[in-house]
């Protein structure tokens, strides 16, 4: 018995797959990660650039605790819930693309 791998290997275990599931899944984190960071840094700034905007009355709230009391939770909520989605539609283009990269290896 040898202990050497079969000629044809999964296009799911290859490297040139990793690499690419690998690069489509950072690019989604970071579009996350950027879009969390512009509202975390942008209230402050916000604040400070335009004291006098943010210090507006909405709904019984200045805009600056309807941002951050009352906005930002549900913000954070539907980044996830997008990152969420958008991975389990990535993870599922790439079982289609592992499976036509197999048929097509083993014609």
């Amino acid at each position: 018995m040898s202990d050497t791998p079969p000629d044809h290997t999964d296009f799911i275990h290859s490297e040139e797959f990793l690499h690419g599931l690998m690069k489509r899944q950072l690019k989604l984190s970071i579009t996350c990660a950027a879009a969390f960071l512009i509202v975390l840094i942008g209230l402050p700034l916000a604040n400070y650039m335009a004291p006098e905007f943010m210090a507006q009355r909405v709904g019984g709230f200045t805009l600056t605790w309807l941002v951050l009391g009352v906005l930002f939770f549900p913000f954070v909520w539907i980044i996830a819930r997008l990152f969420i989605t958008r991975s389990m539609a990535l993870e599922e283009a790439e079982v289609h693309l592992a499976a036509e990269g197999n048929r097509n290896r083993k014609s």
